[in-house]
């Protein structure tokens, strides 16, 4: 994936965040860290970024988020709801004023008639109110978790009234 569409969404957001004092903390399954390192690619980020979750076991989403074991069976796990669910509990856990949460199937195996490969579910925590989407995503399993990412961070800032600089 080409990183410049991503420094370019992740500096807009920062700005944005910095701008309205907000603070933000992700929680990731299929993109392994890759939103948290967009976020602290760009300088001064610990400003307004405290707090990233790697949660790409359905035990690592129990122990460290409080996620329910109902969230996690079968193809639940990728879903609105169990990332509005992973979003909410990053919030909580860092006390943030946003949170994204993330989970899906990357590839190139692990998905279903259900859940095929591509499909991401992506959530935003605004305070109390949560908004999610689903998404399926074309390509190898490089270019799923890259415009999982860009989806993320464009979301968010598309959110927040900020301008989306780039398309997934």
């Amino acid at each position: 994936m080409d990183r410049e569409p991503l420094v370019t969404i992740a500096t807009r957001l920062g700005e944005t965040l910095s701008q309205q004092g907000l603070t933000l903390a992700v929680a990731e399954s299929c993109t392994g860290g890759l939103v948290a390192a967009a976020l602290t690619a760009v300088a001064g980020s610990s400003r307004w970024f405290g707090y990233g979750f790697v949660t790409y076991s359905a035990e690592a989403k129990m122990r460290l988020l409080g996620l329910d074991r109902g969230y996690l069976d079968g193809d639940h796990i990728v879903s609105e709801k169990t990332a509005a669910a992973m979003a909410q509990a990053a919030r909580t856990q860092a006390s943030a004023d946003l949170a994204i949460g993330v989970t899906g199937v990357a590839g190139p195996s692990g998905g279903s008639s259900h859940c095929p490969v591509g499909t991401v579910a992506i959530a935003w925590a605004l305070g109390e109110r949560v908004e999610a989407q689903t998404f399926h995503f074309a390509g190898d399993r490089e270019r799923v978790r890259g415009q999982a990412v860009l989806s993320a961070l464009a979301g968010l800032l598309a959110r927040l009234g900020g301008e989306s600089l780039a398309r997934p």
